[in-house]
């Protein structure tokens, strides 16, 4: 059955709400319910049921529920850490590291270090979680330190993760965008999607505008008002915020007596960061042999690791990460076994309202999934391009789908079968057109309050939700302008 204009209404009511009100988790459990409920022909019991129901089936998909667990499991490894001292000690060595920089210029401290953090997640590319998550635990004391706000962290997180990802492809992204190519009829997808890179001007922008903005502290709208809260105030989340971690994980003490060594947290982090390739190689080894016969060394590696699955990857690397902890704390003796056990649990408790959320942004997704949401909107704006605007069109269509409904990925499977046969028809760069609907879906996914790479980033930052949300966005915006008419300009003189 078609929806039509419809099967927008629900991640817009939920999208709306969010900002609005700041309620995320009452914005989406509307949107959610609207959306069984036209499912269900305005049937309102049929359409509380299905709602209900909805939110059963989202631990149906095996990698949907890992994600959930690697969340919660998450609050273990965090609050063991900074039980260990490891946290203190790394704030310790940071400080050394910046007494080292002559006289007390607070205000250059504060670049180097967001610089560090830019540098971090860009180099932990082979997975947005993850580098979301590294860039948040690492520097979310040394930020509150310095005066730096949660704001400006989540933002640093976001913005070096997903575009990162999208723009370094030895990874999961790679090997799915590669494998919609070769559905297009691309016979070699490595090089074609190797040459859309120099179009794809979203992620590029992004990924410079990090630095930039840092360094010559060009900040501007919502950031720039936090950014001047937490410097004159010291407060590093505005009043009445609401940090997407639970205070109690915050606010945990080391062991009295114990040395606050750095590597109680470069360790565990590091397994964690250096597991994740291996387990996409791993789960992914068996398939890579199929589809490359024949091959060997780091080709066969690379297929590995492309083919792997990344929901599975990360649920392992977090357990290994939090085992490999115990074991470093109890050969130093700072922690007994059960005490650490009980302490997991108690991680795992304040990560609730996190895996909660992440429930319900699977939900609003198969949501729109059944309502054939991304699919109305590139059908719709098919319907009246022009050759010129081609690049321009896809990009904007598909940050629209990844913001209504929270994934890039979707997007990418929804756009490039139509992007491809369009440049193709229209004869224009097959390259640009490609990159458009890539980067189209980054930029949705970093605007949309219902992404996971969003909500994962607001957590490991300790930050509110909606107030990332509402100071990254105009940055987003700023970035995805700019691309738009760098799509318009190339597309008119047809290069």
């Amino acid at each position: 059955m078609e929806y039509g204009i419809l099967s927008v209404l629900p991640p817009l009511l939920a999208i709306i709400l969010a900002i609005r009100t700041k309620q995320v988790y009452v914005s989406l459990t509307f949107g959610i319910a609207l959306g069984w409920l036209i499912l269900s022909d305005w049937n309102p019991w049929k359409g509380f049921l299905n709602t209900v129901e909805g939110f059963v089936q989202v631990f149906s998909s095996a990698g949907n529920t890992r994600t959930i667990m690697f969340s919660a499991l998450v609050g273990s490894l965090i609050i063991l850490i900074q039980r260990s001292g490891g946290v203190h000690g790394f704030i310790n060595r940071v400080e050394q590291y910046l007494d080292r920089f002559e006289g007390d210029d607070i205000r250059h401290k504060r670049r180097i270090v967001q610089m560090l953090a830019w540098g971090i997640g860009v180099i932990v590319f082979v997975e947005t979680s993850i580098s979301s998550l590294t860039v948040g635990t690492l520097f979310r004391p040394i930020f509150d330190k310095l005066k730096i706000s949660r704001e400006k962290l989540a933002y640093i997180a976001d913005a070096s993760s997903a575009a990162a990802s999208i723009m370094i492809p030895f990874n999961a992204w790679g090997a799915f965008i590669m494998g919609l190519l070769l559905t297009q009829g691309f016979n070699e997808p490595f090089t074609v999607l190797f040459h859309s890179m120099l179009y794809n001007f979203y992620p590029i922008l992004t990924l410079l505008m990090v630095p930039v903005l840092v360094w010559w502290t060009l900040d501007f709208g919502p950031m720039q008002r936090a950014e001047k809260r937490a410097h004159t105030t010291g407060k590093v989340i505005a009043d009445g915020a609401k940090p997407m971690i639970s205070e109690d994980l915050l606010h945990v003490q080391p062991i009295d007596g114990q040395p606050r060594r750095t590597m109680n947290m470069l360790i565990p982090i590091g397994v964690m960061v250096g597991m994740m390739p291996v387990m996409l190689a791993i789960t992914g080894w068996q398939e890579a042999i199929q589809v490359n016969e024949g091959a060997s060394g780091f080709s066969l590696l690379l297929t590995a690791i492309g083919k792997g699955s990344g929901s599975t990857s990360v649920l392992i690397s977090v357990i290994i990460a939090i085992s490999t902890a115990m074991l470093l704390y109890i050969i130093q003796g700072i922690m007994p076994f059960l005490e650490m056990v009980e302490l997991s649990i108690k991680g795992i408790s304040n990560m609730m309202p996190l895996a909660l959320l992440m429930m319900l942004a699977f939900a609003i997704g198969a949501v729109c999934k059944s309502l054939g949401t991304g699919q109305y909107v590139a059908d719709v704006a098919k319907e009246w391009l022009t050759p010129g605007l081609v690049p321009a069109i896809v990009f904007v269509v598909s940050a629209f789908i990844a913001f209504s409904t929270g994934t890039s990925w979707g997007t990418f499977a929804i756009m490039i079968p139509i992007a491809v046969p369009m440049a193709h028809t229209m004869d224009i760069n097959v390259y640009m057109a490609i990159a458009a609907a890539l980067g189209g879906g980054v930029y949705g996914d970093h605007s949309s309050p219902i992404s996971d790479t969003t909500i994962i980033s607001s957590m490991a930052s300790a930050s509110d939700h909606i107030d990332h949300v509402n100071t990254q966005l105009p940055y987003a915006l700023l970035a995805g302008v700019v691309t738009v008419l760098f799509y318009i300009l190339l597309g008119f003189i047809g290069v």
